[in-house]
């Protein structure tokens, strides 16, 4: 796990790679990508030019609350994981639940969501965000589920970076938003959920390449497999309900959710 931290100049720079086994405490970001263009990559990072891109901004304010909340190490996917690297990518793909729920603190950055220097105890602070909270593109992406579940802390800002509340305090938002039952948003184990429930919450949810809509959903089900990009979504739906059959050893509450998923991949 490749991290980032901020030096004594105040400039972000990579450590080493870190394994299981001594992973330093760390923050780790949510968020929505935007151009690929204006994404600061692994490239980007090395060749020193990360501050010419507007995504620069998100990382930087996830290094500052890092700080705030005496986290010296942080990680961002846009430019933590070399994506030249196929290897690297799928060992990330598959490790992406985990390290989501390893983390600290998971900062969801909202860019879409608006809410200037206030008084935060104020209630006209609230109803400058809250609607555009409920319409956020966050909600539609399919890699941000399983960024909301994973995590022990899930802290919610806008896109100049003011604290909006965490997944508790607005956990009744955040189910009417996404149906996802309060006791799942609050840690109860996923075992508890039947399958189908489970990829209900990805219903209305999308991806920018189709295999991730099944790829994106393997943590939920603690499974691991290998990534094909160019199967086509309905062949890694039905790689990825193969699997879930083996963890769950319960084909027949299973054989109903088939039809379902190849409706998702087509």
């Amino acid at each position: 796990m490749r991290l980032l931290e901020r030096n004594d100049c105040g400039e972000l720079i990579f450590t080493q790679d870190f394994v299981d086994d001594n992973i330093p405490k760390y923050a780790i970001l949510s968020h929505t990508w935007g151009a690929e263009t204006d994404e600061v990559t692994y490239k980007d990072m090395i060749d020193g030019i990360e501050k010419s891109k507007p995504g620069y901004n998100k990382i930087r304010f996830c290094g500052e609350q890092a700080s705030v909340d005496g986290l010296q190490y942080f990680w961002v996917d846009t430019c933590c994981i070399d994506k030249l690297n196929f290897p690297e990518v799928s060992e990330a793909i598959n490790s992406m639940f985990r390290w989501y729920r390893g983390a600290e603190k998971c900062y969801v950055y909202l860019s879409d969501v608006h809410a200037p220097i206030s008084d935060e105890n104020n209630q006209s602070f609230e109803s400058l965000w809250q609607s555009q909270f409920r319409k956020s593109r966050w909600f539609t992406r399919g890699w941000t589920l399983q960024e909301l579940i994973a995590p022990v802390s899930v802290e919610f800002f806008s896109g100049e970076g003011r604290r909006l509340g965490d997944r508790n305090s607005l956990g009744q938002e955040i189910f009417e938003i996404t149906g996802i039952p309060l006791d799942a948003l609050q840690g109860s184990p996923l075992s508890h959920f039947a399958v189908s429930e489970r990829l209900s919450w990805a219903n209305d949810r999308d991806t920018k390449r189709k295999e991730d809509k099944a790829y994106s959903l393997m943590g939920l089900f603690d499974i691991y497999m290998p990534l094909i990009y160019g199967e086509g979504s309905t062949n890694a739906f039905v790689r990825l309900h193969e699997q879930i059959d083996k963890r769950t050893s319960n084909k027949t509450a299973n054989s109903t959710d088939i039809d379902d998923l190849y409706e998702q991949g087509t």
